[in-house]
């Protein structure tokens, strides 16, 4: 029984395969290991999934497979087709794995035929009337150096039977979806009707979100920069909070289900005093909230600065958060829109109390979004582009390239599309968010 339940667990972590490789890879990289050259990845290879465990356990042996070029590849590159679609939301990077992408296509694989579908997955439906764009070295020479992205990008559900009809019409062999969890429930659909519809077409995603929430990956590109501008707009927000007497600076950042950007912008920052995440409750009100807090920090200090994380907006009216057309949370709008109602109320409560204050809000939000790719994004993102390559030419499918424990590996989308990353309050992350701004827990019900 324990053997079956180990094989259950293993077998979660598989990959989908389109065949056996049995064609030889281009790349002339070396099978024997201390030549000091490049080595080809064996397939047999594993990510551990727990590297941690407690004097006594024994390791779990599930683990990722590595991501990586194989010695075989499934697909004959002078005859592949393949298509690239960005989808979602803006991120940092978008232009940087699509560039990598063509260039290791081409140049490595020598693959000609690369197609990019405009408009996210509306480019893979005929009714929008956006034909695809071919891609070359020279189509995609300079766009690594500006934000946004080059295909253009939407949001929202589109017919997978019509999707997978235009694949098989432009005679595609393997798909590249780059975009964050909506667009990867997208590509996870399109897989299974392929294998439904019996096609040998692999569809591969790459994690695209600021938010960093996608699970089973410890890092998705954009975050860094995200991180980046975030501490701009928190530095910016305590210089107007120490000009004036009793100055409250508060920054709303990204983050509907987690508060990864709004901690680590925290600990870049070092200038923040009270960090606000989804994941961690508050009160606003009573000896131990926020408001209490607060009015405390300004007496003996004279200012403070708040970090908010949007989706802190369901702490205050959770029945009035809508839905964007990807089935994603909406918190940019009036009574969900979390800056100005912290806003309000601290200016009010300190009006009442009659603490003369000077209250600013920043929200860098849509900066954060449409940026270029900082340096460290900018080298992560050419390391996904080209492990996602390797992955569509030796036929894996229904699979995400992601890093864990600082190894690029491949994730089914199954696991992917099943939950989201969030911080756990218990952890030394949080710990050290906690100890950066030295802020208390902000409840007034007794720790357990």
């Amino acid at each position: 029984m324990a053997d079956q339940e180990s094989e259950s667990v293993r077998d979660q972590y598989a990959v989908r395969r389109l065949g056996e490789c049995r064609i030889p890879s281009p790349l002339n990289l070396s099978v024997v290991t201390g030549d000091f050259l490049p080595d080809y990845t064996e397939d047999d290879k594993r990510v551990l999934v727990d590297v941690e465990v407690s004097d006594g356990e024994t390791p779990s042996p599930s683990g990722f497979e590595s991501a990586g070029p194989r010695q075989h590849i499934f697909f004959d590159p002078l005859t592949t087709r393949v298509g690239i679609v960005t989808c979602g939301g803006l991120c940092p990077g978008l232009n940087n794995v699509l560039r990598s992408m063509v260039l290791e296509l081409n140049h490595k694989y020598r693959v000609r035929d690369i197609l990019g579908f405009r408009y996210g997955f509306e480019g893979l439906n005929p009714a929008f009337g956006s034909p695809p764009i071919n891609l070359d070295p020279p189509a995609v020479a300079d766009v690594h150096r500006h934000g946004g992205s080059m295909l253009g990008l939407s949001r929202g559900h589109q017919d997978v039977g019509l999707m997978v009809d235009t694949l098989q019409r432009h005679g595609l062999d393997i798909l590249f979806c780059i975009g964050g969890d909506g667009t990867l429930r997208g590509a996870h659909a399109i897989s299974l009707e392929c294998e439904q519809r019996g096609l040998a077409l692999s569809v591969v995603g790459v994690p695209k979100t600021v938010d960093n929430d996608v699970p089973w990956v410890d890092k998705t590109f954009g975050f860094d920069t995200a991180v980046d501008v975030a501490r701009q707009a928190i530095t910016g927000a305590h210089a107007e909070a120490r000009g004036t007497r009793n100055g409250v600076g508060i920054v709303k950042l990204m983050g509907r289900d987690a508060g990864f950007i709004a901690a680590a912008a925290t600990l870049a920052s070092e200038d923040v005093n009270f960090c606000l995440i989804p994941e961690v409750p508050f009160e606003m009100d009573g000896r131990h909230g926020l408001l209490a807090c607060l009015e405390r920090r300004l007496a003996s200090r004279g200012h403070a600065v708040i970090v908010v994380a949007e989706g802190c907006a369901a702490h205050f009216n959770e029945s009035a958060v809508s839905l964007d057309a990807s089935g994603n949370a909406r918190y940019a709008h009036g009574a969900t829109d979390v800056g100005p109602i912290l806003r309000d109320a601290i200016a009010e409560h300190l009006r009442v109390r009659k603490v003369a204050a000077s209250v600013k809000y920043i929200d860098p939000s849509y900066m954060i979004r449409s940026g270029a790719a900082n340096a460290s994004d900018a080298i992560f993102c050419n390391e996904l582009a080209r492990y996602a390559v390797h992955a569509g030419m030796a036929g894996r499918t229904d699979t995400v390239v992601g890093r864990w424990h600082r190894r690029f590996t491949h994730v089914p989308l199954s696991l992917i599309t099943g939950d989201k990353k969030r911080i756990n309050p218990d952890s030394a992350h949080w710990l050290s968010v906690t100890e950066a701004t030295g802020q208390p827990r902000l409840t007034n019900d007794p720790p357990a």
